[in-house]
């Protein structure tokens, strides 16, 4: 194949599968609008035709079927403003589904605040059941097609074909965070580096291409649709606005990656200044507004769950009772907020004197001075207790410590003193949180990830948290205890 012929598939390819994908998300989108709209209209209305009730001169004689029209049309209108289709956020990260709602969000206040100006008698209940109920079928199929994705691209399809160009250093650390994230949508197919093939080998597994003059060729010889750098301090400004022309010619992707590690998008701001894009990072923020909305958040979902879920814990409290001699509920010391010790709630899964037995266990299997204190097949466990734990029902009373302001839904893992005694300066971060009942140590491997992994995820949920990525991780923390892989 000419090289001209391998460019023009390469960029074919990146064009068709993003494009073959945003279709797919289009036709979700509407059938799933005109569901939301349509179905909610028939639920109060049924088949009949009702007119719409507005004072004079606005009252035009129109049926709610055409305004459910109208919103029908104004919906994907608004998705479609509110770009939640871009192949740059499509696929990855909370963004999609964030957008998703703020588009719904907004369409409803102007159409409320349109109602409200020209006192048109709009029935209240057609729009708040049209609302929730088509925002959460549009999330819904979003992760549906996202799960889709995923498949498709664990067999190497609907990627996107990455080279990395930049020092070594720079470049592994992109490398490692890439592939530690199957859902990133990049496959890595070569670097460039300074000293090109000469020498040191792959950069973190992805084989070294050339030098920083081959950038053109490699693009066309491994047929790349993107291209990451990753920072140089041999590439000058001019000759980075020279390849970007060069990019740009062969409708190739440039990705420039900071030296930032585990910020999320949300606290990235981009603000030219005098040509140059400077990049804004924003703190933090677990005060006023934020803190009131978690609390709340965690107040009333902790409630409604204790409601909805108290037959349950009565049926489990009578099976603790008659497993095993103990307790039916298990107090630990846990450290939480700002390192003040409470106790944290629990089924007893285990005999009564467990706890005096750990540390001969420990000792027996030689982890007793490592983090995460975990016994392989530990023997104390009852056969009730298993169940509890391989579903996570044993964890249920932790309702009642976010209730009482003890813990929260979502945060950082709960754990012991001495586990905390462990931690580095950095890891004392994740203290500034609540511990929570669920986080993304939960949904990313719960018991089998690594000491290391456990903290790193911890200290991303502090640094980036949002209300909407905390009611994702619940979301998919039902899905890790139906497939109970790592419970402790």
């Amino acid at each position: 194949m000419a090289i001209g012929d391998t460019r023009t598939a390469g960029v074919l390819r990146r064009r068709s599968w993003q494009r073959a994908y945003a279709v797919r998300l289009f036709s979700t989108d509407i059938m799933v609008v005109l569901a939301a709209v349509f179905g909610s209209q028939f639920i109060w209305f049924g088949l009949e035709t009702v007119e719409l009730e507005a004072p004079q001169p606005f009252s035009l004689g129109a049926s709610y079927t055409a305004v459910s029209l109208v919103l029908v049309v104004a919906w994907m209108i608004m998705l479609d403003v509110f770009a939640t289709r871009d192949h740059k956020v499509i696929g990855s990260g909370t963004l999609e589904y964030k957008r998703v709602a703020d588009a719904t969000i907004r369409l409803f206040g102007v159409f409320a605040i349109v109602a409200y100006l020209f006192q048109i008698e709009v029935a209240r209940g057609y729009f708040l059941l049209a609302l929730p109920l088509g925002m959460f079928l549009l999330i819904g199929s979003r992760w549906r097609w996202r799960k889709w994705l995923r498949k498709r691209q664990a067999r190497g399809f609907y990627l996107s074909r990455a080279l990395l160009l930049g020092e070594r250093l720079k470049s592994a650390h992109v490398a490692a965070t890439i592939t530690r994230s199957p859902g990133s949508g990049l496959l890595l197919v070569g670097a460039l580096t300074q000293e090109g093939t000469v020498g040191k080998g792959p950069v973190r597994g992805v084989p070294v291409v050339g030098d920083y003059g081959d950038l053109m060729v490699a693009v066309d010889e491994t047929n790349a649709d993107t291209v990451i750098l990753t920072g140089a301090d041999e590439i000058s400004p001019e000759d980075m606005r020279r390849v970007g022309w060069e990019l740009e010619a062969r409708d190739v992707e440039l990705i420039v990656a900071p030296a930032l590690t585990d910020i999320a998008g949300p606290r990235i701001h981009s603000r030219p200044v005098a040509g140059l894009p400077l990049i804004h990072v924003s703190y933090p923020q677990f005060e006023g507004a934020k803190r009131v909305t978690k609390r709340t958040f965690d107040i009333l979902g902790s409630a409604l769950l204790i409601l909805l879920s108290s037959p349950g814990l009565i049926w489990v409290a009578i099976a603790v009772k008659r497993s095993s001699p103990g307790n039916i509920v298990y107090r630990q010391d846990r450290i939480g907020r700002h390192g003040a010790t409470f106790g944290m709630y629990k089924f007893r899964s285990m005999v009564q004197d467990a706890d005096d037995q750990l540390e001969s266990l420990l000792d027996a299997q030689g982890t007793s001075d490592t983090p995460l204190f975990k016994v392989t097949n530990d023997p104390r466990i009852t056969p009730v207790g298993k169940i509890l734990r391989k579903y996570s029902i044993d964890e249920l009373p932790q309702l009642f410590n976010v209730l009482f302001g003890e813990m929260s839904l979502v945060g950082p893992r709960p754990q012991r003193a001495a586990e905390v005694a462990l931690y580095d300066d950095a890891a004392h971060r994740r203290l500034i949180m609540k511990p929570g009942m669920s986080g993304l140590w939960q949904v990313s491997g719960r018991s089998n990830l690594s000491w290391e992994d456990s903290i790193r995820l911890d200290l991303y949920y502090v640094e980036n948290w949002s209300l909407t990525a905390d009611i994702l991780i619940l979301w998919r923390t039902v899905r890790a205890v139906v497939t109970p892989d790592g419970a402790v």
